[in-house]
């Protein structure tokens, strides 16, 4: 059954602004919200089952989201709107008519599956710009990386303006978060290669390195780069051989660099 909405102030439709707007919100509640169609079947595709999913019937008719989303609304509260309540809920310019509210469904480092042999893991330390957060889910996703995860992070996953840079991807990865020391003691523990990028008086070029055993590739934030701690519990620190001028590059690019040779040494396994 279908249920409609016409009222902006309707409590349902105040948590959705709140959810899109407040970190705290998410946290505590243990859901989000996704918006857009190919988000929402990413998700979906991913195993996150929506609560909840509100659309537009002027933009969007529930014979196509069901044809998109399977029989999984069959057991989804499914709510159309007006376009005035849609726009009141829309954080996209470029709206696809559909919102939908999931549950969380973040992983502990020990909650992470990955293969018997040679994991490839990329690592961001304290990452501030969703944008540069979104690329790098994006790169993970295309280099079919095994985990991301996140260090000491400024943000929660789940935040909009990640899920929209990310278009998606940060349900197709694995995802999961915990402090510098944390990590380290997981990776330690389960026998994987540290790798740092960052120029320090070690560092190597990142193509004299071997990546076919498991290995964890550490970026660090252009502004202050891998902390002390990350550079001394590194295996082996990395440089990526630059001409010109500048000694860094944006984080996503770095990585991009990084993983794909990785998954260029693995093809020969």
């Amino acid at each position: 059954m279908i249920k409609s909405i016409s009222a902006p102030t309707n409590p349902l439709i105040k948590n959705i602004v709140l959810l899109t707007d407040k970190s705290k919100l998410r946290r505590d509640s243990g859901t989000f919200v996704v918006e857009g169609q190919r988000e929402i079947l990413l998700a979906i595709k991913s195993g996150y089952h929506p609560k909840t999913i509100v659309f537009n019937p002027t933009i969007v008719s529930y014979n196509h989201l069901l044809e998109m989303y399977g029989n999984i609304l069959f057991e989804t509260e499914m709510i159309e709107v007006t376009n005035l309540v849609y726009n009141k809920i829309a954080y996209r310019e470029g709206t696809e008519g559909v919102i939908g509210i999931f549950n969380s469904n973040t992983k502990t480092l020990d909650q992470l599956k990955l293969p018997n042999q040679n994991p490839l893991i990329l690592i961001a330390d304290a990452p501030e710009k969703p944008g540069n957060i979104g690329a790098l889910l994006r790169t993970a996703d295309a280099a079919g990386v095994d985990a991301v995860i996140i260090a000491n992070p400024n943000t929660d996953i789940y935040n909009p303006n990640i899920i929209r840079s990310s278009v998606g991807c940060v349900f197709t990865n694995q995802v999961s978060y915990g402090t510098t020391e944390e990590i380290i003691s997981y990776l330690k523990r389960m026998k994987i290669t540290i790798v740092c990028a960052t120029i320090a008086d070690d560092s190597v070029s990142c193509y004299e390195l071997d990546y076919t055993q498991p290995t964890a590739l550490v970026v660090g934030t252009e502004s202050t780069g891998l902390s002390e701690h990350w550079i001394k519990a590194a295996d082996k620190n990395v440089i990526i051989p630059m001409k010109g001028q500048i000694d860094s590059m944006n984080v996503s690019v770095s990585a991009a660099i990084l993983i794909f040779e990785a998954v260029r040494q693995r093809l020969f396994l």
